[in-house]
This record gives structure tokens, sequence and C-alpha cells, in this order.
């Protein structure tokens, strides 16, 4: 077992086959992850929903839907890392999986050592892009330890998906963002025609940032291009 704690984090395994949860159970508890368990898309999609997972293993050969899809589904509203476990090895597969927003990809069947030991390195990545603890600039407050955005002090209520498009800026604070980029690495899909869902929830976010969202001073379009998050002492 290794000595770096897990703080007990916990883990959503979503496989249709009940030998390698329990397998994956009993290798993850003994590491001091909690474990919920899924065996089918649509409940891995509840599961997900109850219980805020930090950590999601995910089959793709699942009984009711694709794995692809929950992967969709779960990046709607969550950035917590996934890491694919599948029988599939062709590249396409990997392609696709990583394309939809898993953070690792890792075929069956697999050592338990090596799967502990990836998602130790998930958690230490997680951990190192959500500093800092507090960012400022302008009017703007994100405290991403307690998920706390304020404007001019007052707090303000935005949604999972708004939340995590704000992050995504604060993470990348003064660099231009494309379109693509931020489609990606938010909603976990890379097609130029769902550009205007970006542009739906940067009206969203406008209108609960700037002051004036038709004028906005906080995050600047960039023509043709994407946005970028303006940083000011």
């Amino acid at each position: 077992m290794s000595g770096e704690t897990t703080e007990k984090a916990l883990v959503l395994v979503v496989d249709d086959e009940a030998q390698i949860r329990r397998l994956l159970r009993a290798s993850l508890e003994m590491s001091g992850y909690g474990v919920v368990e899924a065996a089918t898309g649509e409940d891995g999609v509840t599961q997900a929903i109850r219980c805020q997972p930090d950590i999601m293993l995910l089959d793709l050969g699942l009984p009711d839907m694709d794995g692809n899809t929950v992967l969709k589904r779960f990046r709607e509203w969550s950035q917590a890392p996934v890491m694919v476990v599948s029988v599939r090895r062709q590249e396409h597969d990997k392609i696709a999986a990583l394309d939809n927003g898993a953070n690792d990809f890792i075929t069956k069947p697999f050592g338990t050592g090596e799967l502990l030991a990836r998602l130790r390195v998930m958690r230490r990545n997680v951990q190192a892009q959500s500093r800092p603890e507090v960012f400022q600039t302008g009017n703007l407050t994100v405290d991403t330890t307690v998920r706390v955005v304020r404007i001019d002090g007052e707090p303000v209520r935005l949604s999972a998906t708004e939340y995590a498009l704000l992050l995504e800026f604060v993470r990348n604070a003064g660099k231009v963002l494309t379109h693509g980029h931020l489609l990606r690495e938010v909603w976990g899909i890379d097609d130029a025609e769902k550009i205007s869902l970006l542009r739906v929830y940067m009206g969203y976010l406008r209108e609960k940032l700037e002051k004036v969202p038709t004028k906005p001073k906080l995050i600047l379009t960039e023509p043709g291009v994407g946005y970028r998050l303006v940083v000011t002492d």
C-alpha cells in the first residue's frame, strides 16, 4: 500500500462485470479509497450525481449505453478525473475516450499496482491544477477551495457548467483560450459545430459577472479565436 494519503477520496466504479467491481473495490479500499459501484451506464450517471465522486473508473462496454455517452454526460457538470478501464485496445477507441474528456485509459486485463499508481498521478494533477486556492482580478474573486465566486465581495451563484467554464479561465488567466480548447476541457467534446453551446454559456456567465454584459471587462472576446480572462491588479 502506498504511503501517500488518499484523504478518503471517493471512487465511482462503473462496470457491468461483477468480478471486476469486486477486484477494484478490494484494491481501492485497501489503499484507503471509498468506493461506490454501478453496473450500468444509467446507474453510473445517477450515482455520479448523487455521490459527487472524486474519481471515476469507467468501462466502455456497458449493457445499456456506450461508456463514452456516460463520459459526455458526466462532463456536462463535473471535471473530476476519469480513467477508462476497457478491453478495447484500438487506438481510435482510446482517442475517442480522451477526446470525450477521459484523463487516462488502461486496458483489461490490468495490474492493480499500475492502476493505483495512475490514480495517484491523476490526483496529483488535479491538486496542482486547483492552485491558487484564491484567485482575484479586478472585482472578481474565485475561492476554488470552497467553490465560491464573488463580484465586489458579493457571492454569485453559478451552475456547475458555468463554474467549470470560469475555472478554466482562472487556470489560464491572461491567456487566449480557443473555442476548441474550452469545448474539450469543459464539455469533453471536440466539435466546431458546438460553438453555439459555448456562446450560450458565455452569455450566462457574463450576465452574472459583468456590470454591463454587452460590454465585458472581465472575459474578453478574441474575434474568431476564443476568449481571454483579463488579469488586473
